[in-house]
């Protein structure tokens, strides 16, 4: 866990929080609060903090000697039990009324502050505040609104701050109760400059009629073993998400849907997008007008770590849609990662849905290699910034990470619009070591991720073990840029 002052971009908006983050002044003086009464020490521009190099074990009030300088812990420890949600070996975890409550002054621009939050293990909701001073903490001034941290995966909030000079941060939890709450990653982003890591701000509501289709495909085991590869799991995948997305605001947050693709199915609903799931045992066609969920009711079809077979007629429906314009997401996993142990995995069924079918052999111009990686690449394609997937409207793409997953070769010659996106580490964009391409066929477009890890938002069926990538680095702005590319809205 590392608290970074960086200096990146204004981001006026919160994602994956709870409530939406209006700027409001609420100014009080902080009366008897220890960072009013201790002297201040000048923070270095761009240093970072690691709160694993201090030990706090126990609740009781004090001060911890952090890399930077001084932190006043309320009813707040260092956590580092398995229960503590956090990125590396430990997070700030507080209770009751508790308070996190920096003793330096961070000498700069801040544009926002972004923080990481979630509940401690089992426990209930948590609402907390961020506070900042400007006067090396005489007074104090809430930023933003009050969050309420629902989930028990990794969220980020943001708030816009819009100071220079000196700056004290303060995090308050305000509702009292027994529930704890984890604090990690707090980041204070400098005015007007970039920053490629941030989740980008959701995009704005599209004009009326312009809202697209997207279907979930639950049909292929995508919820076998460990995985939950659903918008929303309610126990068995249903067609309509509940509560109903209708009643999603632009404050709702991703856990108002239980699924590991909980986040990506509520940023579509807040941008105006309608997302359904085709449930276990429903049929995947193409023109059968008696079938409510035909592949042409809809514009872009997810189909998240099949893990059984396409059958030939399925086979045939999924080509035609793409051949008659509708879009494919494909995501892969890696070499034998059979879920449901019936022989195949992910990259099996997508090589033979593109190798043994009726349509078309190789008709995306790539296939998925038998492979098994782990890596962070920054090797994103280079020399055109039009891309619209690496350069869309959602932000730029200059980081992916897999945890185990396999790579793409691709085949020009058999599709000449197949383009590698993402490379691994190291290697030369050239046919090979691809970590996520875009292809056509016909009028339809096509994208392809050979690890689903990355698309993980933590939450989903109670006892499954889910891990936070969603809103980590670019993740977010490739996946979001692939989503409308597919619908043909960039």
């Amino acid at each position: 866990m590392k608290l970074t002052l960086a200096l990146a971009a204004v981001l006026l908006f919160t994602t994956c929080a709870c409530n939406q983050h209006t700027t409001r002044t609420n100014t009080t003086d902080t009366g008897s609060n220890p960072a009013a009464t201790r002297t201040a020490t000048p923070a270095a521009a761009g240093f970072s903090e690691s709160f694993e190099t201090g030990t706090k074990n126990s609740y009781a009030e004090g001060t911890i000697n952090l890399s930077t300088g001084s932190w006043h812990f309320t009813d707040a420890l260092l956590g580092n039990l398995h229960t503590d949600v956090k990125n590396g070996s430990q997070s700030a975890r507080i209770r009751s009324n508790g308070k996190l409550s920096m003793q330096f002054d961070y000498t700069g621009s801040a544009g926002t502050v972004t923080i990481a939050h979630a509940r401690f293990g089992s426990d209930g909701n948590s609402s907390w505040q961020l506070w900042y001073s400007t006067n090396g903490g005489s007074s104090y001034t809430q930023a933003g609104s009050t969050i309420t941290t629902a989930g028990n995966g990794l969220q980020t909030a943001r708030f816009p701050l819009h100071t220079s000079g000196t700056l004290r941060l303060e995090i308050r939890k305000t509702d009292g109760s027994n529930s704890r709450l984890n604090i990690d990653d707090i980041t204070i982003n400098g005015t007007g400059q970039g920053d490629s890591t941030t989740t980008p701000p959701p995009p704005p509501p599209p004009s009326s009629g312009s809202g697209k289709k997207f279907l979930f495909d639950a049909t292929k085991a995508e919820t076998a073993g460990n995985a939950d590869w659903v918008i929303d799991e309610d126990g068995s995948p249903q067609r309509v998400p509940t509560p109903a997305q209708n009643t999603v605001t632009s404050a709702t947050a991703e856990t108002y849907w239980t699924g590991a693709l909980s986040s990506w199915g509520i940023a579509l609903a807040k941008a105006g997008h309608t997302v359904e799931t085709l449930p276990a045992g429903t049929a995947i066609t193409y023109g059968n007008s008696s079938n409510p969920q035909d592949l042409s009711n809809y514009d872009v079809f997810v189909i998240d770590e099949p893990n059984t077979l396409f059958t030939a007629s399925e086979k045939t429906a999924i080509l035609n849609f793409v051949n008659h314009g509708g879009g494919l997401f494909m995501i892969a996993d890696h070499n034998i990662s059979d879920r449901n142990n019936d022989g195949h995995d992910s990259p099996n069924i997508w090589n033979d849905l593109m190798t043994n079918n009726s349509v078309q052999n190789n008709p995306f111009g790539f296939s998925i290699d038998l492979t098994n990686i782990s890596e962070l690449s920054t090797n994103v394609l280079t020399g055109n910034s039009t891309n619209p997937l690496l350069h869309g409207s959602q932000g730029n793409v200059t980081k992916l990470e897999f945890n185990n997953g396999s790579t793409i070769t691709i085949n020009p010659s058999a599709n000449a619009a197949v383009q590698g996106l993402v490379w691994q580490g190291g290697y030369a964009q050239n046919n090979t070591h691809i970590m996520c391409a875009s292809s056509a066929f016909g009028t339809g477009r096509v994208f392809v991720v050979t690890d689903s890890s990355p698309i993980d938002d933590g939450t989903g069926a109670q006892g499954n073990h889910l891990y936070v990538a969603w809103p980590l680095y670019s993740h977010t702005q490739l996946f979001m840029n692939a989503s409308l590319w597919l619908a043909k809205l960039q």
